[in-house]
C-alpha cells in the first residue's frame, strides 16, 4: 500500500501525463498529441500556475507567531527533512531545516512539555539512522533537555507517523491529547487529517512555505521554468495524497 501511494501519482504528474501523451503519439500517429503534451507542460511549468496551485495546496495559510498560539501537551515535528549526501561517510545534510526550528521555536516559548520527532528514514536506506534521532540530537546541543525529547520508530509515511505518536502519548496517558503539528503548509491538511484521526486534537503551526507573499505578476510568471514545474508537482501530488487517505478511509 505504501508503494502503491507513493508511485502511483507518477501516473497523474503533468510529467507522466506529458510522456503518456508522446508514447500515445507514437503509436496512433496523431499530431494533435505532440501539441497537447507540450502544453500540458508548459502550463505547468509557469509561475503563475504553480504558485496558485501551491497557494491552494497550503490552504492559504499564513505563517503564524509562536508567541500567540494556545498551549498544548506535545509539539509534534513531522519527518521529511533530511537527506543522505553523497560519499563513503553518508553524511546527514539539512534539506530543509524549517520543521524543525518551527518546533524548536513553539518549545523555547514553552508552548508544550514535550517536543516529538518522528522516526522517519533517510530516503528508505535499510540501516540508516533515524531523522528522529539526529533531531534529537541536534535539538539537545541547542539547549533542550533531553526528557522533554521523544521520538517515534521508523515510520514511512504520514499515517503511520499519526500512529506512532498517538502510540507514544497513550503510553504517557494523555488521554485525546492537544498537539501543535509542524509540517510544511502544503503538507499540513493531510496531515491534520490523519492525526485527529489517530485521536488526536490538533493546532496546526504550518511552516517551510513555498510561495513568497512579495511576490508580483510580470512577465516571467509565464514562461516556463524548472522550479516551477516541480513546485506544480508538488501540490498535484499532496492533492493526491489527500484523495488516497479519503479513499482508504472508506475500506
Amino acid at each position: 500500500m505504501i508503494y502503491f501511494n507513493k508511485i502511483l501519482p507518477i501516473f497523474v504528474l503533468p510529467l507522466g501525463i506529458s510522456i503518456i501523451l508522446m508514447l500515445t503519439r507514437l503509436v496512433l500517429r496523431r499530431q494533435m498529441l505532440i501539441w497537447l503534451s507540450l502544453s500540458v507542460l508548459w502550463i505547468s511549468s509557469t509561475p503563475l500556475v504553480s504558485s496558485n496551485l501551491m497557494r491552494a495546496a497550503e490552504g492559504w495559510a499564513d505563517r503564524h507567531v509562536a508567541a500567540e498560539v494556545d498551549n498544548a501537551d506535545a509539539i509534534v515535528v513531522l519527518g521529511g527533512q533530511r537527506v543522505i549526501a553523497p560519499g563513503a561517510g553518508s553524511t546527514s545534510e539539512w534539506q530543509d531545516p524549517d520543521r524543525f526550528f518551527g518546533g524548536l521555536e513553539l518549545f523555547r516559548h514553552d508552548k508544550a512539555p514535550l517536543l516529538v520527532f518522528t522516526g522517519a528514514p533517510h530516503s528508505w536506506q535499510p540501516g540508516s539512522r533515524l531523522e528522529g534521532d539526529i533531531l534529537k540530537r541536534y535539538a539537545i546541543e541547542v539547549g533542550i533537555p533531553a526528557e522533554r525529547i521523544i521520538t517515534t520508530g521508523r515510520v514511512l509515511n504520514t499515517a503511520q507517523e499519526a500512529a506512532a505518536v498517538s502510540a507514544l502519548l497513550d503510553e504517557r496517558q494523555l488521554d485525546s491529547p492537544h498537539v501543535l503539528l509542524v509540517t510544511s503548509a502544503y503538507h499540513m491538511a493531510r496531515a491534520q487529517a490523519l492525526f485527529e484521526r489517530a485521536g488526536m486534537n490538533v493546532t496546526p503551526f504550518p511552516v517551510d512555505f513555498q510561495v513568497s507573499s512579495e511576490s508580483e505578476l510580470d512577465i516571467r510568471d509565464f514562461l516556463p521554468e524548472a522550479g516551477a514545474l516541480l513546485q506544480t508537482q508538488t501540490a498535484i501530488r499532496e492533492a493526491y495524497g489527500r484523495l488516497f487517505y479519503w479513499a482508504i478511509s472508506f475500506w
